[in-house]
C-alpha cells in the first residue's frame, strides 16, 4: 500500500469522528485507531436507595495512602521482549517446546518464537548459563521489554 495513502487516510481520521479505520488492498491491509488498544475498565458503585448516614472517610492530612507493592525483579539474568506480540514456546501446536525449565542454553540458542503482525520472530538467548524460569505461559501475549526468562 502507497505510504500516501496511508497518510491521507490519518488525515482523514484527524478531521472526522471515526475512532477506527482499517482498509484492504488484495493481500494488504491497513488498520489506523485514534485510541489506544488498552481500553480502560469502569466499574460502577451499586447505587441505594437512601443516602447513607455517614460521609466516607477521608484520611488525615498528614498521612500517605499505602503505596502499592512494586513488582518484585526476577532474580539472574533477564532475557525480554524486544516487542509487543504473541509467545509461543514451541514452534508450531504439537511441537515439543525449545527450551524448558532446568535445561542449559547457550547464546544465540532459540528460545520462544513471539508472532507479531503475522511474522514469528525467534527470541535467541544473550546469554548461556541455565534456564531458571520461564515467566510467561504458552499463547500469553506480552509486551515490549517484559520479562520472559531468567537464565543463571
Amino acid at each position: 500500500m502507497d505510504i500516501r495513502k496511508v497518510k491521507k487516510l490519518i488525515e482523514l481520521l484527524d478531521e472526522s469522528d471515526v475512532a477506527e479505520i482499517e482498509i484492504h488492498e488484495g493481500e494488504e491491509s491497513v488498520r489506523i485507531s485514534r485510541a489506544s488498544s488498552v481500553t480502560p475498565a469502569v466499574v460502577a458503585a451499586p447505587l441505594s436507595a437512601a443516602p447513607t448516614a455517614f460521609p466516607p472517610p477521608v484520611a488525615p492530612a498528614g498521612e500517605a495512602p499505602p503505596a502499592p507493592a512494586a513488582a518484585e525483579e526476577p532474580q539472574g539474568h533477564v532475557i525480554r521482549s524486544p516487542m509487543v506480540g504473541t509467545f509461543y514456546r514451541a514452534p508450531s501446536p504439537g511441537a515439543k517446546p525449545f527450551v524448558d525449565e532446568g535445561q542449559s542454553v547457550t547464546i544465540g540458542e532459540t528460545l520462544c518464537i513471539i508472532e507479531a503482525m503475522k511474522i514469528l520472530n525467534q527470541i535467541e538467548s544473550d546469554k548461556s548459563g541455565k534456564v531458571v524460569e520461564i515467566l510467561v505461559e504458552n499463547g500469553q501475549p506480552v509486551e515490549y521489554n517484559q520479562p520472559l526468562f531468567v537464565i543463571g
